[in-house]
């Protein structure tokens, strides 16, 4: 019994943590998503979690651009986040948040929210915790996992992709009354990037042991590939 236990402890996979980081529109959340599922990990959407931190900041009456009303109500909501890479989750309050977070309200606010640095230290408290809890592994995906919330990752990876080829993935996630031209959607990229990449806590950044990924000219399932072979080696490392 015992060689059997054995052999199976050295032929299971390895749980290894894998950090995601890059601008939006360089296909993080779908990558990010596909290559935890193919691999039997957990998964981690941080900027969802800004985004609903945000949301409820805005739902609440505090003024997001007063970085002081931001910091004092950093700690009220309680942010729930389900891991299940096939269907994953958000909730604030006890309230389903996937829909409203994702508002260009929302889109426009949570910069001036994220560069709070009580909003940074809390959630990437929580980010810590949800990763140190998933036996399986976990693929976190956001803008300062490799830096930041998860220095030490067994994997880190940076997602770049041209602003042109962002611009026309992001405009074309959005619906209905949310679709912009691409102009305007390449601009609030290029605004936001700067906002994140400029702020003085924890910005926008490349990981200096990070692998960096050009999407441009790749499809989502090039990417997807890439990303699980350089898993696969680390685990099997």
């Amino acid at each position: 019994m015992s060689d059997t236990v054995e052999t199976a402890a050295r032929t299971a996979p390895a749980a290894v943590i894998v950090g995601i980081d890059g601008p939006s529109g360089t296909g993080k959340s779908s990558t990010s998503k596909a290559v935890a599922a193919k691999l039997g990990m957990r998964y981690l959407d941080t900027g969802a979690q800004y985004r609903a931190i945000t949301w409820w900041m805005l739902s609440n009456g505090i003024d997001v651009d007063d970085a002081a009303a931001v910091a004092d109500a950093a700690g009220k909501p309680e942010i729930v986040s389900g891991t299940d890479p096939s269907a994953p989750t958000i909730a604030v309050d006890g309230a389903d948040a996937s829909g409203p977070i994702r508002t260009q309200q929302v889109t426009a606010a949570v910069s001036a929210v994220s560069a709070v640095p009580e909003v940074r230290t809390r959630l990437t408290e929580l980010q810590r915790a949800i990763a140190a809890g998933a036996p399986e592994g976990i693929v976190v995906e956001g803008r300062d996992v490799g830096t930041t919330v998860l220095p030490d990752a067994d994997v880190k990876i940076y997602l770049t992709a041209s602003p042109e080829a962002r611009a026309a993935r992001r405009s074309g996630e959005l619906k209905g009354k949310e679709a912009a031209d691409l102009a305007a959607t390449q601009a609030a990229l290029v605004k936001r990037d700067a906002a994140d990449s400029g702020r003085k806590t924890s910005p926008l950044a490349k990981a200096a042991d990070a692998v960096e990924v050009d999407t441009t000219e790749l499809t989502l399932e090039q990417v997807i590939e890439c990303l699980v072979t350089l898993v696969e080696e680390k685990r099997s490392a």
